[in-house]
């Protein structure tokens, strides 16, 4: 299958994701959103918009430190709308027990063209598996 140019624009938002995410840069990655993004987490509750995605990363990088490995099951484009699914293999590092979580994920990103660049409109995951 050939990766069309809104496709690669695609995979490279989610790779600047993930590696403002795993950097815990909280400006950048909430910067992958768009304004009025929506981060839909497993067990944890909604995030709209700039101001409540800083504040969720905010809490979620104080409490944890945690690195993420997307694979890029499937994207899809349809004019200015697309999704990507995907899945990944997360380490969770609990700060305050020194415990470490590995968890198996799955993805869905919702994404628009936002003022001509792509941004996450919506993301929602669940974990597929918990090892402690």
């Amino acid at each position: 299958m050939q990766i069309t140019e809104e496709q690669n624009a695609i995979k490279q938002l989610i790779v600047a994701y993930n590696d403002a995410f795993n950097g815990a840069d909280i400006s950048r990655t909430v910067a992958c959103y768009a304004p009025d993004g929506i981060l839909i987490p497993n067990n944890g509750p909604l995030a709209q918009g700039t101001d409540q995605l800083t504040a969720s990363f905010n809490i979620l990088l104080k409490t944890f430190e945690i690195r993420i490995s997307y694979v890029i099951d499937e994207i899809v484009v349809i004019g200015d709308y697309a999704f990507a699914r995907t899945h990944s293999d997360v380490v969770t590092h609990v700060k305050a027990s020194a415990e470490n979580i590995s968890l198996k994920n799955k993805e869905l990103f919702v994404l628009r063209r936002h003022l001509g660049e792509w941004k996450i409109s919506h993301y929602i995951f669940n974990n597929t598996s918990i090892n402690k």
